[in-house]
């Protein structure tokens, strides 16, 4: 009972991506509207962009798994285009007239559909990803990673606070970031593997790649 209990604390799956999502959809409903379109923490990218990115994020992993077959095909073959040059290249935008609520509510419903394809697929199934082919449990995480961080971003230089939440950070770690030892906490350890802050003894990295092959049974 107790391994087992164990092995449920260190899972991923889509209550975690529901978990993270509602994150940062409390986080970021507070921002005015004026501080969106400013850069987003160290990205090119405005603060739009990034939900906008993020959006596209969990709708794209989600469809991986819309497939009979998702491995037969390398990548959902929807038109990328951009809203400027250096912006962001999606599938998916959010309509400026609804504002950032409206946008939050986007990012909501696509991670959705995220939480809900990784829960009903076979958890064997396997999805190329550009890292590696990957189970659903490693789509939900980087769908976790995904939010936490670009929330992180979002309200960098803001009075919000954007600190990924522990529980999260911790289990997105031991799936995602194998190689990397947790110091200080498990958010702050997050942030540091995904090259957003430095930590004592541990420089900023300039670059940095999860591993999202299958996990071992637990």
């Amino acid at each position: 009972m107790t391994s087992s209990n164990a092995a449920d604390d260190a899972r991923v799956g889509g209550a975690q991506v529901r978990e993270s999502v509602a994150h940062c959809v409390t986080t970021l409903s507070d921002v005015p509207s004026a501080h969106w379109s400013a850069l987003s923490g160290g990205l090119e990218w405005t603060r739009w962009e990034t939900l906008e990115h993020l959006a596209d994020d969990l709708l794209t992993y989600a469809l991986r798994f819309g497939l009979a077959h998702p491995m037969a095909i390398p990548r959902v073959p929807l038109r990328i285009s951009s809203d400027r040059p250096g912006g962001p290249g999606n599938v998916i935008f959010g309509d400026r007239s609804a504002g950032p609520e409206g946008l939050l509510s986007v990012v909501q419903a696509c991670g959705g559909l995220l939480a809900t394809a990784v829960d009903n697929a076979d958890p064997t199934a396997l999805a190329p990803h550009v890292f590696g082919a990957s189970d659903p449990e490693g789509f939900a995480a980087m769908g976790v990673v995904e939010t936490l961080v670009h929330t992180y971003d979002i309200v960098e230089g803001l009075p919000y606070d954007g600190v990924p939440p522990e529980d999260l950070s911790r289990r997105a770690l031991a799936r995602l970031f194998p190689d990397v030892a947790v110091t200080d906490s498990a958010s702050s350890t997050l942030l540091w593997a995904t090259g957003r802050i430095e930590l004592p003894g541990r420089p900023r990295r300039t670059n940095w790649r999860w591993y999202g092959e299958p996990s071992k049974p637990r």
